[in-house]
């Protein structure tokens, strides 16, 4: 049986935690800036955690890890 690959575009996105779940930076952070609160980029700061059935998802991406 062949090695199973991780895809790469998964990688760059998706980090696991201790636990197992799935981390990911959240949107909307790129650009102006000026016309979000301050309150609206500090909760954009923080990772999102993904939910049960997109996560799974990306475990199948991410074999390895």
């Amino acid at each position: 049986m062949h090695k199973l690959k991780t895809s790469r575009a998964a990688a760059k996105r998706f980090k696991f935690t201790k636990s197992g779940k799935v981390k990911y930076k959240k949107a909307y952070t790129r650009h102006h800036a000026w016309a979000k609160n301050r309150n609206q980029k500090r909760h954009l700061r923080a990772p999102g955690i993904l939910g049960k059935t997109e996560a799974e998802t990306v475990k199948r991406l991410m074999p390895n890890g």
